[in-house]
């Protein structure tokens, strides 16, 4: 089998519509009906909506917190445009995170949920979190974990990275397997 996998030389929101058609494009090809979109503020799940009309669209957020207490990062007026578009907005501590960054700031140590971020990382910031945004969408009970989907995420803002994959729940991690990467930054 050959696949064609995109790279940018740039990371970030410069690849973000170019993401978008690369991962709608491939949706098409295998039949995928659900896209993940790692999304911070809400900007592009916004964009992401639009570009993949037709297709289940489901926006993964930080935790309320995340970055200060008792906030959320992802806008209200950005929630509003893409949930009336048929959008879903899972919002949930990361899967690699949670209790393992409470030890890390608190006893200054890493725990095996940075050791395995930080492995995943050396594919790219965006690799990691693909995989991240799939478990917690398992986990959630908003994708199967028996059926493909495409996962999209980035380096900062926008997206640079996209692949296909089929989500597992956390506790099943080692039985993730990225299919097919789209495109992702070339460093």
């Amino acid at each position: 089998m050959e696949l064609k996998t995109v790279y940018f030389e740039d990371t970030g929101a410069s690849n973000t519509d170019t993401v978008l058609k690369l991962a709608r494009k491939r949706a098409e090809e295998l039949g995928i009906k659900t896209v993940l979109v790692a999304s911070t503020g809400g900007d592009t799940a916004v964009k992401a909506i639009e570009a993949l009309q037709g297709l289940k669209v489901i926006a993964v957020s930080h935790s309320f917190g995340f970055s200060k207490p008792n906030t959320q990062s992802f806008s209200e007026v950005n929630r509003q445009k893409f949930e009336s578009k048929g959008g879903t907005v899972l919002t949930t501590t990361h899967v690699f995170a949670g209790v393992s960054r409470a030890l890390r700031t608190h006893f200054n140590t890493h725990t095996i949920g940075d050791i395995v971020a930080n492995t995943l990382r050396i594919f790219g910031e965006g690799m990691k979190v693909v995989c991240e945004i799939s478990m917690m969408a398992a986990d959630a009970g908003l994708v199967r974990t028996d059926e493909d989907v495409i996962s999209i995420a980035g380096t900062g803002k926008g997206c640079d990275t996209a692949v296909v994959l089929t989500p597992v729940n956390s506790q099943s991690f080692f039985a993730l397997k990225v299919k097919e990467i789209i495109c992702k930054p070339h460093f």
